[in-house]
């Protein structure tokens, strides 16, 4: 097997960025998983990759992908299964009429905000995007994006306090 190939980088290194991301994570399923994502990446980009030294460059790789992991963990957790079926029982259908019409109605009130205004409140508020990544795709400054995200839902809230709710 070539030193050069990445099925040699894999052989050799496999354990080694295993066990680091063991004793980050404590979890042997989700430390392989992400020994995976590690060397799927490393595949990505080892033709642009022009580091004499390839153990340090997996261990960044590694890391990062770990960081990534726990970043999509903190976003998502699993609830208990009683959870879920205590959900359906804590509301009445009265009460699950009167949710649904709210929010028909704040839905209603963005789709009126100026375009900008909208977009914001999309990505950040219905998508749970971070208004970094917000901005990004807005295409704007971090700062000019939460000066739009401010603005809009200000003027929901003064449309909601003056009454004029859509009907």
């Amino acid at each position: 097997m070539k030193k050069n190939t990445l099925d040699y980088i894999y052989e050799s290194y496999m354990m080694d960025i295993y066990r680091y991301l063991l004793s980050l994570c404590g979890n042997s399923y989700v430390a392989e998983d992400i020994m995976q994502e590690t060397f799927l990446r490393a595949y990505l980009h080892f033709e642009a990759c022009t580091i004499e030294n390839v153990k340090p460059w997996l261990f960044k790789i590694a890391h990062n992908a770990y960081i990534d992991y726990k970043r999509k963990e903190c976003r998502s957790f699993a609830e208990e299964n009683d959870f879920f079926n205590n959900i359906s029982d804590s509301k009445t259908t009265e009460e699950q009429v009167l949710i649904k019409e709210q929010l028909k109605e704040i839905s209603d009130l963005v789709d009126e905000l100026p375009e900008n205004y909208k977009q914001a409140i999309l990505l950040c508020d219905y998508n749970a995007l971070s208004y970094k990544d917000a901005s990004d795709i807005m295409g704007v400054s971090l700062p000019r994006f939460k000066v739009l995200l401010f603005r809009a839902r200000q003027n929901i809230r003064q449309k909601v306090g003056r009454g004029d709710r859509c009907e």
